[in-house]
């Protein structure tokens, strides 16, 4: 952690919506004028999507079923958490991009599904923020969770998650129902041991429950809007946040716990604006004074 070069991390499992957090959190930095350097975690796997495909394939020739890219196998999980050290300390570090699409690849003259070249973080930033699969891991090896300020989970119930999961990849990526099934299936055991437990490391977490039939993930049409769902909010030290307020912003949130509010899933984005605004801003503070000593 580091008052001069703070840096916010969303972590969350592949169709989580950390995505959408991170739309929340773009405007808050636009809005506060707050220059942010974005990282996403896709940029630190450790294979461009070619090389992924030969290996998935010889992992299969292998009998492993399990091979992911929710694992160590497969992430610069060392990497990561060099960029996070040295930019709390220095306000810089190695970082790299991940082309999506033709979009993002075009101006790169590469292929989508490639890096870019590494890079120096600039200097011209007030804060680092990530998104992506790892930003909480801890192993033998590595502790990734010791260096945000601001660690915050995003994890729907598991089967709104795989409804989520199915609706993106068949929808925008063109997989097939029994495609998406196998990935979900093949990363169950890295899911449990380097997903699940980052939901232990966050600082905040944000859970969204439906309330409307999900028990087959596997047959659902549409995705539960956020008016059929509620959110659960939990602090791991809500020392000084100010529940009475959220209260009387958020109508028909409630208390669940001494640390957890709920929120309707329509007020998300609001109960997020009301609850980070103020401490980014707390942020930029305790940096500005650091700055100055």
């Amino acid at each position: 952690m580091s008052e001069r070069h703070p840096i916010i991390a969303i972590t969350g499992s592949s169709g989580a919506g950390t995505t959408s957090v991170t739309r929340t959190f773009e405007a808050i930095f636009r809005r506060e004028q707050v220059r942010a350097v974005i990282i996403e975690g896709d940029s630190f796997h450790r294979y461009d999507r070619q090389e992924m495909k030969t290996r998935l394939a010889a992992a299969d020739a292998g009998g492993d079923n399990n091979f992911s890219h929710f694992g160590p196998d497969t992430n610069l999980f060392c990497e990561l958490e060099a960029l996070f050290a040295n930019y709390a300390k220095t306000g810089s570090g190695k970082r790299r991009k991940y082309l999506h699409d033709l979009q993002e690849a075009a101006p790169h003259g590469q292929e989508p599904g490639t890096f870019t070249q590494w890079e120096d973080v600039s200097s011209d930033n007030d804060l680092l923020f990530y998104e992506g699969l790892h930003g909480g891991v801890v192993t033998d090896q590595i502790d990734i969770a010791q260096h945000p300020d601001l660690l915050i989970g995003v994890v729907p119930v598991i089967n709104l998650e795989w409804i989520q999961k199915l609706w993106r990849d068949k929808s925008k990526r063109g997989y097939s129902t029994e495609a998406v099934t196998d990935t979900i299936l093949r990363r169950m055991p890295d899911y449990v041991n380097y997903i699940c437990p980052q939901f232990s490391q966050t600082h905040v977490n944000f859970q969204r429950v439906p309330c409307v039939d999900t028990s087959n993930p596997f047959i659902a049409r549409e995705i539960p809007a956020p008016d059929e769902s509620m959110v659960v909010i939990r602090f791991a030290n809500p020392k000084g946040i100010d529940f009475p307020y959220l209260l009387n912003m958020v109508q028909d949130s409630f208390m669940s716990r001494a640390n957890t509010i709920v929120v309707p899933g329509g007020k998300m984005e609001l109960a997020m604006q009301l609850i980070f605004t103020p401490f980014i801003l707390r942020m930029m503070e305790r940096q500005k004074r650091a700055s100055a000593l």
